[in-house]
């Protein structure tokens, strides 16, 4: 069984920096794209950053110089690196792998780790 487990969030002050992991585990035959997503209270949940397995990524533009997506296909792991963070930045952040394992293609999503900036 897939699972995408994420690591990395917490309480952080305005100005602040953390890094979010996300570890793909289970049978997996191969990894398309992974990407991070967030939702905010009372908010839809909302596209952060994505990257392909060639590492061409996608961010939006609201967190565009601040945040790096990476990721690591030995690992079968991305990573967010989130600078500069902002009181709107808070939200749950939910990792997504677009892969293929036993049950087939298709997509998968973390737990979600809780992001807060705050002073």
């Amino acid at each position: 069984q897939v699972q995408l487990v994420e690591s990395g969030g917490g309480l952080v002050q305005p100005g602040g920096s953390l890094r979010l992991s996300c570890a793909a585990s289970g049978t997996i035959f191969s990894i398309n794209a992974m990407g991070w997503y967030r939702q905010a209270p009372g908010k839809q949940r909302e596209l952060v950053a994505v990257i392909t397995t060639g590492g061409s990524t996608v961010s939006a533009n609201s967190v565009k110089g601040r945040f790096t997506i990476s990721r690591d296909n030995a690992k079968n792991t991305v990573y967010l690196q989130m600078n500069s963070l902002q009181p709107e930045d808070t939200a749950v952040y939910y990792c997504k792998a677009n892969l293929n394992a036993v049950l087939g293609p298709r997509e998968y999503w973390g737990q979600g780790t809780q992001v807060t900036v705050s002073s």
